[in-house]
């Protein structure tokens, strides 16, 4: 057995990472209730700032935990690399966003990779988690670490193991969600997934290469994409022939076997679902390849927003009011029910389109009391009031947030636009229009 795994076994590493958002925050603290000394690094000094100070902000980790890892010396932050140094095994998990021509892009990644390299040892193991297309182990990250004059899989460790973070999830938090490992190496992959065993109440799969657990990752969100896509086309179709699709999803969900059922709505928002197929289809033209398919069910989801503000306007119409210079107040921003992100929301996109054709927009949602998009800071209206309702020409749910008050909202909107069906018990529905 290898030194560093007997470590792992024995709980005498300090474990790193990289990243202290939305997947690194939650990884770090179950790391350090799992009894390990854990070191978390962050280019933002604000981030770093409040974990040090016990202060959580993110939604899936629990503020008591965070708190009490922090003062028993468990957990700490830092914004200087040379801690790495003390690391055993550093965990990467920073964003991998798209560029403004809609390719990928892995600075985040090369950047901590470039951060880590000075300060590598042997026997050390080092984990990319963040989404990315396959191959970026193999051929960005290994590189630049064997800079170090280490030799992978010989004198260090190199795995990837997909985040599945799904923030919200009442069920499902990174503690007993399963994990995929696969490392350069056989041993490369048994240190890594014997890491994961310690740490988690779930089970660890094992695949052969960091390239089949990568696209493991893309597969897993180009699957609801295009399931996502193929839903939202029969949501235009259905509407144009005077059909419920709801009710129609809801009918084929009674089938016990060969049906899952998605849903349609204004768009796809957050980091993966949305992004990772262009990541692949970027990936694909490398070997003279089109995903037809994946690349079919972007362009409808990509164009819900639009379509959305369209039906609202034909809301409107019906009232024989104009969508120019019309009220509309749209509720929910975050890109899905229950959280406080709003990193590619649709609702954004929708009140950019709403803005385009001529509407007066303001927003109310309980979790997000402000957000930038463009360059511009938006703020929440203070209450989702009786006066508020009323004032508005056109009242839009683009987020089911389960803590709104529907009924008060069928009650004293004149108009709503429900892209979200989040009102489908409400009785009286004269005033209500659904995508």
């Amino acid at each position: 057995m290898s030194v560093l795994k007997q470590k792992i076994l024995d709980r005498t590493v300090t474990l790193g990472v990289v990243g202290l958002g939305y997947v690194g925050l939650p990884l770090a603290v179950e790391k350090a209730k799992a009894g390990f000394h854990v070191i978390g690094f962050d280019v933002q000094p604000r981030k770093v700032d409040m974990v040090n100070q016990g202060h959580n902000y993110i939604g899936d980790v629990v503020d008591s935990d965070l708190k009490k890892i922090v003062e028993e010396g468990m957990l700490r932050a830092t914004t200087d690399f040379a801690s790495v140094a003390s690391c055993d095994c550093v965990c990467i998990a920073v964003p991998t966003p798209l560029d403004e021509h809609q390719q990928p892009d892995i600075s985040y990644v090369r950047s901590s990779a470039e951060s880590i390299m000075p300060h590598m040892h042997r026997d050390m193991l080092i984990v990319l988690e963040s989404t990315t297309y396959p191959g970026t182990t193999e051929e960005m990250l290994r590189p630049i670490l064997e800079k170090s004059g280490l030799k992978c899989g010989v004198d260090f460790f190199l795995a990837f193991s997909p985040e599945r973070v799904d923030p919200g999830n009442a069920i499902y938090k990174t503690k007993n969600t399963p994990k995929v490992v696969g490392g350069v190496t056989p041993e490369c992959t048994d240190i890594a997934a014997t890491l994961y065993e310690a740490v988690l109440e779930a089970p660890v799969h094992r695949v052969s290469s960091p390239a089949v657990a990568e696209m493991e990752k893309i597969l897993e969100n180009t699957y609801r994409n295009v399931n996502i896509g193929l839903i939202n086309e029969l949501a235009i179709l259905c509407n144009r022939m005077g059909i419920n699709i709801w009710e129609v999803v809801e009918a084929a969900k009674s089938k016990p076997y060969g049906f899952q059922a998605f849903y349609p709505g204004p768009g796809l928002g957050g980091h993966c679902i949305p992004l990772d197929p262009y990541y692949l289809s970027w990936k694909a033209r490398e070997f003279g390849f089109h995903t037809s398919m994946i690349e079919s069910s972007m362009i409808i989801n990509d164009r819900m927003p639009e379509y959305c503000a369209q039906r609202a306007m034909g809301a409107l119409n019906e009232r024989k009011k104009a969508m120019n210079g019309a009220k509309v107040l749209v509720l929910g921003v975050a890109y899905k029910q229950d959280i406080d992100d709003y990193r590619e929301s649709p609702a954004l996109r929708v009140i950019e389109s709403l803005r385009k054709l001529g509407a007066e927009v303001s927003y109310y949602d309980p979790y997000v009391e402000s957000y930038r998009y463009q360059g511009h800071e938006e703020h929440r209206i203070p209450a989702l009031d009786r006066a508020a309702l009323e004032n508005a020409d056109l009242v839009m749910v683009t987020t089911a947030h389960t803590c709104v008050d529907y009924d008060f909202v069928a009650e004293h909107a004149s108009l709503i636009f429900d892209t979200k069906n989040v009102m489908k018990n409400v009785k009286k529905r004269e005033n209500i229009r659904v995508l």
